[in-house]
């Protein structure tokens, strides 16, 4: 690399040269720095951990299919009941330990009123896990 030209004709163009002395030893620091990092970043802590014989709980909570068709019927399990019905089963459902995962299906046609009173219903009675099962779109 010339830093100096001793040609008067091109003493004033620009260097066409990039320099890269700088760019090499920002690399080389820079690999330094990674070499000495890795091993601090592979450091593991050794634990002895307590053995158990217990078997994990594989317990599901029941699932409960509660679907309201595009007439306003409501089905639980593929039973029809009324309302006031559906209410009370909710309450029953709700004193159950684990408590049951409510699973709403609702027809598109529905009005969203049948759906509201539905949510209320479930929440006053103190479901709490609620879920809302819908078809995919193509």
């Amino acid at each position: 690399m010339a830093f100096g030209n001793f040609d008067r004709s091109r003493s004033g163009a620009p260097l066409a040269e990039i320099n890269m002395v700088p760019l090499i030893d920002v690399m080389l620091v820079l690999l330094v720095i990674f070499i000495l990092a890795a091993p601090l970043a592979a450091h593991q802590v050794a634990l002895q951990l307590p053995k158990v014989s217990a078997e994990p709980l594989k317990a599901e909570p029941e699932r409960i299919d509660f679907a309201i068709d595009a007439e306003g019927q409501r089905l639980w399990n593929g039973q029809a009941l009324s309302r006031e019905a559906a209410a009370a089963r909710f309450a029953e459902a709700a004193q159950r330990q684990p408590q049951p995962l409510l699973q709403l299906r609702a027809d598109e046609a529905v009005a969203y009123r049948l759906v509201a009173e539905t949510l209320g219903d479930a929440s006053r009675a103190g479901l709490a896990r609620i879920g809302f099962v819908s078809q995919p779109a193509p």
